[in-house]
């Protein structure tokens, strides 16, 4: 390896873990930050592996999956921008998926359409499920743990237990939980950790709904949404 690439492994690393740490101890309250960023990652992931799991290409190995990944990491990250309610299903999906998805790779099954199927339904059930019970802030906790837990052991993995990095941004999830006891046992105490943090630094207060495409459209439109809380961020009552 030679000097370049080992430091720009390692800058891709630290940012990679200093994402994870952000996700995983204050992903609901930097929800509005984080959301686009999460969005992109997980609309490339998504992409990506749809076009592998219909076609039977290797992730990343065609332009078509290249392509599919960067047109949903666009329209998740600009959709989690503009609109509240997407981007808390766009988190309840992602939890959804990587969690359904990596379990049935977990239990054996190769990555194909199958198990982007069941990832896909778990995602939607996920999702719905936070949107009709009123639970968007716990669910937002648990998935920001998680995923910031999977991202870190990951990041560790591909640094020293030789996983390639595509294997990680594939599927961050499953690769904490296949690889070892030892790392499985330790995903689960980093977002266990993460989840309780989050918890107790929240617990009196709430991000505010949002809807940005209103003040795009004209001053009067703007002005409703600013009056409707758009942006900001307020304790709980």
């Amino acid at each position: 390896m030679t000097t370049d690439s080992f430091f720009a492994l390692m800058l891709g690393s630290m940012i990679a873990l200093f994402f994870g740490f952000m996700l995983t101890v204050a992903g609901y309250r930097f929800f509005i930050f984080l959301l686009p960023i999460l969005g992109f990652f997980f609309g490339f992931a998504f992409g990506a592996q749809t076009v592998q799991a219909i076609f039977g290409d290797g992730f990343l190995t065609t332009i078509t999956s290249w392509i599919s990944g960067f047109f949903f990491a666009v329209v998740f990250a600009v959709m989690s921008y503009l609109f509240y309610f997407l981007a808390v299903t766009i988190v309840a999906g992602a939890l959804g998926y990587f969690v359904g998805a990596g379990l049935m790779q977990a239990i054996g099954f190769d990555f194909g359409f199958l198990v982007w199927l069941v990832g896909v339904i778990v995602g939607v059930v996920v999702s719905i499920g936070a949107l009709y019970f009123n639970v968007q802030k716990w669910v937002v906790i648990l998935a920001t743990s998680v995923l910031g837990a999977g991202t870190i052991v990951g990041t560790f993995l591909a640094m020293f237990g030789g996983l390639p990095s595509a294997q990680v941004v594939q599927q961050p999830v499953r690769t904490a939980l296949a690889s070892s006891p030892f790392w499985m046992i330790t995903f689960i105490i980093i977002a266990a950790i993460g989840a309780v943090v989050q918890f107790e630094t929240t617990r009196r207060w709430e991000v505010d709904s949002y809807e940005r495409m209103s003040g795009m459209t004209g001053p009067d439109e703007a002005s409703a949404g600013s009056a409707m809380g758009q942006t900001g961020v307020s304790p709980a009552s």
